[in-house]
């Protein structure tokens, strides 16, 4: 496993990370043995770089890694996020990124992951409410007490980003980008290369779509979150099948799955990309990791603009009301 650098104030990660979400909410039946023993073999296997967020579980996923961590806190460089609340409904969501806000939930997350400091804190979503320099001014408060060394944005626009890099250097930006969601090309990948700050795509593989494993609706557990996704839906479920099954011809050609491909297509876009893609099993990380050796050709490039270019996807990322939070 190789690393790569994220900004330029000194954050090194595994090319590869792990996305911990999953292990605690959203994606059907939870194993807290098989997610801490799945932490523990992507340590072995040198992905150091651990994804979670303080709403993720509602805290039980900083909790779940901070557990997997125990004892192996110089091996691992820790992320997590704040700005999203939620409560008592688990469906309902709030944005906050009131300064005062920033320092409970840091201390909190600290708490429940058991740590004296987080390496890279993202602000989960923008607050719509709140001059980004305040929020921003808040989280770079952290990093002078020691609990945060770096700072991260997540969904954020580019004259945001702009704006927030100037309080203090951002050294990562978290925002979905894969094969079928390719927007941040315009606009992101442009704007954080001029400013140096690395970029980091969750969902890499589509919410698991494009690893070619999810070929009916009927797929999903009835408490799986991506059944309310409008690309999991519908009309829309099909044609975007239509775009895995070009993906998977290209995958087989190549030895790999249509998830590989995917993960070695961002690889390619960049040394300053380190994807995070999330599972709760050793057998998929194992199958992810193994990514990273497969080399793409100018021309496979090429081959998989092709059949996968820009707006491609059919459906939005969110329903509306989630695509209404994104800073945009």
């Amino acid at each position: 496993m190789k690393t790569r650098t994220l900004g330029r104030q000194g954050l090194t990660v595994s090319e590869l990370g792990l996305g911990c979400m999953g292990m605690s909410e959203f994606y059907g039946t939870l194993d807290e043995n098989e997610s801490i023993a799945t932490i523990h073999r992507a340590l072995e296997l040198g992905v150091n770089f651990l994804d979670t967020a303080d709403m993720y579980g509602i805290g039980a996923n900083e909790q779940l890694v901070g557990k997997a961590m125990k004892g192996q806190r110089d091996r691992v460089i820790l992320a997590t996020k704040f700005g999203i609340q939620r409560g008592d409904d688990p469906a309902s969501r709030g944005i906050n990124g009131k300064p005062e806000y920033v320092r409970q939930a840091c201390d909190a997350s600290l708490k429940r992951l058991n740590v004296d400091y987080i390496d890279l804190y993202y602000q989960h979503r923008v607050d719509p409410n709140v001059a980004i320099e305040d929020t921003i001014g808040a989280m770079a408060e952290l990093v002078h007490k020691g609990k945060v060394r770096y700072l991260g944005l997540s969904e954020a626009a580019a004259n945001t980003i702009r704006r927030a890099h100037v309080v203090h250097p951002i050294s990562a930006l978290q925002s979905e980008y894969s094969l079928w969601t390719r927007e941040p090309e315009d606009e992101i990948l442009p704007t954080i290369r001029e400013l140096g700050i690395g970029f980091v795509p969750y969902s890499p593989m589509g919410r698991g779509f494009l690893s070619g494993q999810i070929t009916s609706p009927d797929d999903f557990a009835a408490d799986d979150f991506r059944k309310n996704l409008p690309r999991f839906q519908g009309e829309n479920f099909y044609k975007n099948l239509e775009l895995v099954d070009r993906v998977k011809e290209i995958a087989s050609q190549k030895n790999a799955t249509p998830g590989q491909l995917a993960l070695a297509w961002l690889l390619a876009q960049g040394d300053d990309i380190a994807p995070i893609p999330g599972t709760k099993r050793r057998t998929y990380l194992e199958e992810n990791v193994a990514a990273v050796e497969i080399k793409l050709t100018s021309e496979d490039l090429d081959r998989l603009d092709a059949i996968a270019p820009k707006n491609a996807t059919a459906g939005d990322r969110y329903p509306q009301a989630s695509m209404a939070a994104l800073d945009r």
